[in-house]
């Protein structure tokens, strides 16, 4: 579904974030991004709809070029991506209902969306968002009356009322308590599982990754370093191997504690 062929990315600044990166991510895969901040996690991920340019190399999705797509192609490709940020990302003055009818922007013209003038289709839509994150009843609600947890299911709802194929997960629980970061792993673990939408999660905790993740990818200034299918793989020898993602071993204080 995504490949990378040498893709690197150096900011205006000569930070070099990602080095000749060669990656192939398939369909129907959950896939956990670890490693220390500033390795380039977020940097790769949003290389994928093309939120950011790369300064080499090529990112392709179900074989179509991101790094070459502009105008209504990019709009397309980006139309089947969803997204979920650490910071919600939910206009906090809008109702839940508003917020999730976003997600449908790209399949309306602009004057419409401006008005707020969203078809009963897309209503329905939204509303099955909802309760497949278990927040329906907040429909009318106002999104700054909400938790962080629900929040952050209100943008869960809005990336999936876009229909994707393909959900991106910027550090989505980063900024949640342990009891509400389970709760929201689950709902991802739940979609990618129920509804075959393909995951990649940055996390920053790796027990996450081992329990939530069908394949995790480590990345260490800017390079691949680590990439494991989930299956069979014992605890104690993935905790053995990440120590190559971070450079030293993993304290028990640096984990969620959830089994």
């Amino acid at each position: 579904m995504i490949k990378f062929v040498d893709v690197s990315k150096t900011y205006p600044n000569g930070v070099k974030a990602l080095r000749n990166i060669n990656l192939e991510i398939y369909e129907g895969e959950f896939v956990a991004i670890i490693g220390l901040s500033g390795a380039g996690k977020s940097t790769l991920l949003r290389l994928i709809n093309k939120l950011i340019e790369s300064t080499g190399g090529e990112v392709f999705f179900e074989n179509e070029s991101v790094t070459k797509a502009k105008g209504k192609e990019l709009i397309n490709i980006r139309r089947q991506i969803g997204m979920i940020f650490q910071g919600f990302n939910i206009v906090k003055r809008m109702s839940v209902l508003s917020n999730v009818l976003s997600g449908r922007v790209a399949y309306n013209p602009t004057w419409k969306t401006i008005l707020g003038l969203f078809p009963e289709k897309d209503k329905q839509i939204a509303y099955r968002a909802l309760q497949r994150v278990d927040i329906l009843e907040k429909v009318h609600n106002r999104a700054s009356d909400l938790s962080g947890g629900q929040q952050q299911r209100v943008a869960i709802a809005r990336a999936l009322a876009q229909e994707p194929k393909l959900m991106l997960a910027d550090e989505p629980v980063a900024s949640l308590d342990p009891i509400t970061t389970v709760q929201v792993m689950d709902y991802l673990k739940k979609i990618n599982v129920e509804d075959g939408i393909t995951t990649i999660a940055n996390l920053h905790h790796v027990d996450l990754a081992l329990k939530y993740a069908t394949r995790i990818v480590g990345v260490r200034d800017g390079i691949i370093v680590y990439d494991v299918a989930r299956s069979g793989l014992k605890r104690e020898q993935f905790f053995k191997d990440v120590e190559k993602v971070y450079g030293r071993p993993i304290h028990d204080d640096e984990l969620l504690g959830d089994e």
